[in-house]
């Protein structure tokens, strides 16, 4: 019986010694804090109300989620090298906060992806809403896939919601759950503010997926993301060139610029067919590479 209660002594100091490492008592005995990152946050610029339970909870998930989501988190921190040079100018043009280039990480991990709905490209447009916010979509030109473009008019949404519910966290939330859904919400619940509200579960994780990457992403080396600077991806210097007429055939035109199909398309995703009519004298700008692909 001695060696039992011995045995049961030990293995409650090592259960008691475990759960140490992993919350820490912030003030007293009903408020925990996850070791490894503070519970002071914010979204652009508006405090994260971690002093309620299920904030915390919420907030928990999603840092524990992408802290060990390695391969998806290892490769938004690569893209970004790529990618937030080209966001971040145009966020601050439109005077729209730095953390929305969050937003585009949670929406499509920084790839032209394709939602089962439809939605496209890297802030995820659905056809109807490109269109509104003045984007070409059609059969040979869909420019949700033109990063510049579609940044742009992820600005123009997002000002917008803005200034309807003053607030950029629930401006953020409707990119998600849309204006008119989180405008019934908050009327139907009587409340203000996007962490008093009972929402769908993907619009519930909405905002602290993006905390939680904004968190990771800005401190990659405290969270075990140690990716030399070699290994990230980088932009490809490239020229432009001015189009105001058809191309009959892309991978002729690829040729005659010194590059191949692949490459343009790379470089062009927004081009969606083998052509590109064009009857009225639109100017297209196509980006051909100058350097990247030669030894």
């Amino acid at each position: 019986m001695r060696k039992n209660l011995k045995k049961m002594l030990i293995i409650g100091m090592v259960a008691l010694l475990a759960s140490s490492l992993i919350y820490g008592v912030v003030s007293d005995d009903t408020k925990y804090s996850p070791i490894g990152y503070s519970l002071k946050m914010d979204f652009s610029g508006e405090e994260v109300p971690t002093f309620m339970a299920d904030v915390q909870e919420r907030l928990d998930k999603e840092m524990i989620t992408n802290m060990n989501y390695h391969t998806n988190t290892t490769l938004v921190i690569k893209r970004a090298n790529k990618v937030f040079p080209i966001i971040e100018p145009i966020l601050a043009k439109y005077g729209v906060p730095d953390d929305f280039k969050y937003l585009a990480v949670i929406e499509s991990s920084l790839v032209n992806a394709v939602s089962p709905a439809g939605a496209r490209g890297i802030w995820q447009f659905m056809p109807e809403t490109a269109k509104e916010k003045g984007m070409e979509v059609s059969d040979e030109v869909d420019e949700r896939y033109h990063l510049e473009k579609s940044t742009e008019a992820a600005c123009k949404y997002l000002l917008k919601a803005k200034e309807k519910f003053g607030s950029w966290t629930l401006a953020a939330a409707s990119y998600n759950g849309g204006m008119n859904g989180i405008s019934k919400r908050l009327e139907e619940q009587q409340v203000d503010n996007y962490y008093d509200l009972l929402l769908t579960e993907e619009t519930s994780r909405y905002v602290f997926r993006i905390l939680a990457l904004k968190e990771i992403m800005t401190h990659a080396h405290k969270y075990g993301f140690s990716i030399p600077k070699e290994a990230l991806y980088y932009t490809i210097p490239t020229k432009k060139i001015v189009i105001d007429s058809s191309i009959t055939d892309l991978a002729k035109f690829a040729k005659i610029q010194g590059v191949n199909y692949k490459i343009l398309k790379i470089h062009n995703p927004w081009l969606r067919d083998k052509k590109l009519t064009n009857t009225t004298g639109k100017k297209y700008e196509i980006e051909i590479p100058t350097s990247g692909y030669n030894k």
